[in-house]
Protein backbone atom coordinates (compact mmCIF):
# COMPACT_ATOMS: atom_id res chain seq x y z
CA UNK A 1 0.00 0.00 0.00
CA UNK A 2 1.61 3.50 -1.05
CA UNK A 3 1.33 6.62 0.95
CA UNK A 4 -1.64 7.86 -0.84
CA UNK A 5 -3.77 4.97 -0.90
CA UNK A 6 -2.69 4.87 3.23
CA UNK A 7 -4.00 8.60 2.75
CA UNK A 8 -6.93 8.36 0.86
CA UNK A 9 -8.56 5.96 4.34
CA UNK A 10 -7.43 8.71 6.87
CA UNK A 11 -10.71 8.36 9.05
CA UNK A 12 -12.70 5.54 7.86
CA UNK A 13 -14.10 4.55 11.16
CA UNK A 14 -15.52 8.27 12.02
CA UNK A 15 -17.23 8.42 8.77
CA UNK A 16 -18.91 5.32 8.82
CA UNK A 17 -19.83 6.57 12.11
CA UNK A 18 -21.58 9.62 10.88
CA UNK A 19 -23.73 8.15 7.84
CA UNK A 20 -27.22 6.80 9.44
CA UNK A 21 -27.77 2.80 8.03
CA UNK A 22 -29.67 2.90 4.88
CA UNK A 23 -28.77 5.60 3.44
CA UNK A 24 -28.24 6.63 -0.17
CA UNK A 25 -24.63 7.89 -0.48
CA UNK A 26 -21.88 8.62 -3.70
CA UNK A 27 -18.42 8.70 -2.75
CA UNK A 28 -16.58 11.18 -4.24
CA UNK A 29 -12.83 10.13 -5.40
CA UNK A 30 -13.96 6.36 -3.98
CA UNK A 31 -10.15 5.19 -4.73
CA UNK A 32 -9.96 1.55 -4.34
CA UNK A 33 -13.76 1.35 -2.62
CA UNK A 34 -12.78 0.30 0.71
CA UNK A 35 -15.09 2.91 1.99
CA UNK A 36 -17.73 2.09 0.32
CA UNK A 37 -17.47 -1.72 1.08
CA UNK A 38 -17.47 -0.76 4.78
CA UNK A 39 -20.15 1.26 4.73
CA UNK A 40 -22.21 -1.45 2.78
CA UNK A 41 -21.14 -4.11 5.08
CA UNK A 42 -21.78 -2.10 8.08
CA UNK A 43 -24.40 0.58 7.57
CA UNK A 44 -26.17 -1.51 4.91
CA UNK A 45 -26.24 1.66 2.53
CA UNK A 46 -26.73 1.93 -1.08
CA UNK A 47 -23.24 3.09 -1.77
CA UNK A 48 -21.91 5.06 -5.77
CA UNK A 49 -18.44 5.80 -6.34
CA UNK A 50 -16.90 8.05 -9.20
CA UNK A 51 -12.96 7.47 -9.29
CA UNK A 52 -10.78 8.92 -11.83
CA UNK A 53 -7.65 6.43 -11.86
CA UNK A 54 -8.24 3.16 -13.74
CA UNK A 55 -6.45 0.88 -11.07
CA UNK A 56 -9.18 2.00 -8.55
CA UNK A 57 -11.77 1.78 -10.93
CA UNK A 58 -10.57 -1.79 -11.21
CA UNK A 59 -10.28 -2.31 -7.68
CA UNK A 60 -14.34 -0.96 -7.03
CA UNK A 61 -15.11 -3.63 -9.81
CA UNK A 62 -13.45 -7.00 -8.01
CA UNK A 63 -15.34 -5.57 -5.00
CA UNK A 64 -18.60 -5.99 -6.96
CA UNK A 65 -19.10 -2.18 -6.04
CA UNK A 66 -21.27 0.31 -8.80
CA UNK A 67 -18.74 2.83 -9.70
CA UNK A 68 -17.95 4.83 -12.60
CA UNK A 69 -15.26 6.61 -13.96
CA UNK A 70 -15.17 10.15 -14.18
CA UNK A 71 -13.01 13.31 -13.33
CA UNK A 72 -15.39 15.16 -10.28
CA UNK A 73 -13.86 18.52 -11.67
CA UNK A 74 -15.91 18.31 -14.84
CA UNK A 75 -19.43 18.00 -12.50
CA UNK A 76 -21.90 15.95 -11.49
CA UNK A 77 -24.32 16.09 -14.30
CA UNK A 78 -25.33 12.87 -14.25
CA UNK A 79 -27.32 13.21 -10.91
CA UNK A 80 -29.94 15.00 -9.79
CA UNK A 81 -30.76 17.92 -7.57
CA UNK A 82 -30.61 16.26 -4.02
CA UNK A 83 -30.00 12.60 -5.23
CA UNK A 84 -28.12 11.11 -2.53
CA UNK A 85 -28.43 11.64 1.89
CA UNK A 86 -24.86 11.88 1.96
CA UNK A 87 -22.23 12.90 -0.64
CA UNK A 88 -18.51 12.31 0.92
CA UNK A 89 -15.48 14.05 -0.36
CA UNK A 90 -12.90 12.51 2.04
CA UNK A 91 -8.92 13.75 1.40
CA UNK A 92 -10.32 15.06 -1.95
CA UNK A 93 -11.34 18.02 -2.35
CA UNK A 94 -7.68 19.19 -1.88
CA UNK A 95 -7.03 17.57 -4.71
CA UNK A 96 -9.06 18.99 -6.90
CA UNK A 97 -8.48 21.55 -9.93
CA UNK A 98 -11.36 23.35 -9.09
CA UNK A 99 -12.46 22.90 -5.75
CA UNK A 100 -15.20 25.49 -5.39
CA UNK A 101 -17.12 23.82 -8.06
CA UNK A 102 -16.93 20.67 -6.92
CA UNK A 103 -18.15 21.99 -3.28
CA UNK A 104 -20.70 23.73 -5.42
CA UNK A 105 -22.03 20.23 -7.10
CA UNK A 106 -21.48 18.40 -3.89
CA UNK A 107 -23.89 20.64 -2.14
CA UNK A 108 -26.30 20.42 -5.32
CA UNK A 109 -26.74 16.52 -5.14
CA UNK A 110 -26.41 15.88 -1.89
CA UNK A 111 -28.49 16.26 1.77
CA UNK A 112 -25.56 16.01 3.51
CA UNK A 113 -22.20 16.08 2.42
CA UNK A 114 -18.72 15.18 4.84
CA UNK A 115 -15.78 16.52 3.65
CA UNK A 116 -12.30 15.47 5.20
CA UNK A 117 -8.66 17.12 4.27
CA UNK A 118 -5.53 17.54 6.02
CA UNK A 119 -5.18 20.78 7.79
CA UNK A 120 -2.31 22.79 6.48
CA UNK A 121 -2.09 25.20 9.28
CA UNK A 122 -1.64 22.24 11.90
CA UNK A 123 1.83 23.71 14.03
CA UNK A 124 4.35 21.01 12.56
CA UNK A 125 3.21 22.50 9.39
CA UNK A 126 3.85 25.88 10.35
CA UNK A 127 7.18 24.94 11.84
CA UNK A 128 8.52 23.09 9.14
CA UNK A 129 8.06 25.62 6.77
CA UNK A 130 9.22 28.23 9.22
CA UNK A 131 12.67 26.39 10.17
CA UNK A 132 13.25 24.16 7.22
CA UNK A 133 12.38 26.41 4.47
CA UNK A 134 10.95 24.13 2.17
CA UNK A 135 7.31 23.10 1.03
CA UNK A 136 6.48 20.77 4.63
CA UNK A 137 6.73 16.97 4.50
CA UNK A 138 4.89 15.40 7.39
CA UNK A 139 3.18 12.51 8.41
CA UNK A 140 -0.01 14.63 7.25
CA UNK A 141 1.65 15.62 4.14
CA UNK A 142 3.73 13.09 3.27
CA UNK A 143 4.48 13.76 -0.23
CA UNK A 144 7.67 15.78 -2.22
CA UNK A 145 6.45 19.17 -3.31
CA UNK A 146 6.45 17.67 -6.96
CA UNK A 147 4.55 14.53 -6.77
CA UNK A 148 1.94 15.61 -4.04
CA UNK A 149 -2.21 15.12 -5.11
CA UNK A 150 -2.68 18.18 -3.05
CA UNK A 151 -3.07 21.45 -5.61
CA UNK A 152 -5.44 23.33 -3.24
CA UNK A 153 -4.11 23.42 -0.02
CA UNK A 154 -6.63 24.71 2.61
CA UNK A 155 -6.71 25.43 6.56
CA UNK A 156 -9.64 24.65 8.68
CA UNK A 157 -10.24 28.38 8.80
CA UNK A 158 -10.18 28.54 5.19
CA UNK A 159 -12.93 25.65 5.16
CA UNK A 160 -15.22 27.39 7.45
CA UNK A 161 -14.74 31.28 5.72
CA UNK A 162 -15.14 29.70 2.48
CA UNK A 163 -18.40 27.80 3.65
CA UNK A 164 -19.79 30.93 4.99
CA UNK A 165 -18.95 32.84 1.59
CA UNK A 166 -20.99 30.45 -0.39
CA UNK A 167 -23.94 29.62 2.25
CA UNK A 168 -22.84 25.96 2.82
CA UNK A 169 -24.62 25.17 6.54
CA UNK A 170 -21.92 23.22 8.75
CA UNK A 171 -24.33 20.96 10.35
CA UNK A 172 -21.16 19.44 12.53
CA UNK A 173 -17.56 19.74 12.38
CA UNK A 174 -15.40 17.01 14.28
CA UNK A 175 -11.30 18.46 13.66
CA UNK A 176 -8.61 15.87 14.72
CA UNK A 177 -5.52 14.29 14.73
CA UNK A 178 -3.97 10.88 15.36
CA UNK A 179 -2.41 9.93 18.61
CA UNK A 180 1.00 7.72 18.73
CA UNK A 181 -0.81 4.43 19.21
CA UNK A 182 -2.87 5.27 15.66
CA UNK A 183 -6.17 6.42 17.51
CA UNK A 184 -8.58 9.68 16.58
CA UNK A 185 -8.39 12.54 19.29
CA UNK A 186 -10.70 15.14 18.84
CA UNK A 187 -9.23 18.68 19.06
CA UNK A 188 -11.83 20.90 20.06
CA UNK A 189 -9.79 23.61 21.70
CA UNK A 190 -7.56 25.71 18.25
CA UNK A 191 -8.17 23.16 15.83
CA UNK A 192 -6.84 25.03 13.12
CA UNK A 193 -3.19 25.18 15.04
CA UNK A 194 -3.72 21.36 16.62
CA UNK A 195 -5.94 19.29 14.54
CA UNK A 196 -4.34 17.24 11.95
CA UNK A 197 -7.29 17.00 9.80
CA UNK A 198 -10.33 18.84 9.35
CA UNK A 199 -13.50 17.02 9.28
CA UNK A 200 -16.89 18.32 8.45
CA UNK A 201 -20.71 17.31 8.06
CA UNK A 202 -22.29 20.14 5.74
CA UNK A 203 -26.56 19.89 5.52
CA UNK A 204 -27.49 20.80 2.14
CA UNK A 205 -31.28 20.63 3.58
CA UNK A 206 -31.03 24.23 5.20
Amino acid sequence: MNNNDIYKQVGYDLVISQIPENSKVLDLGCGDGELLSRLIQKKRIQGFGVEISESGLRQCVEKGLYCYQSDIDEGLSDYKDNAFNYVILNQTIQSTKMPEYVLKETMRVAEFAIVSFPNFAHYTTRLSLLLGGLMPKTKVLPFEWYNSPNIHLLTIRDFVNTCKKFNFHIKKSINFSYTSNGKIKIINSFPNIFAQYGFFILDGTK
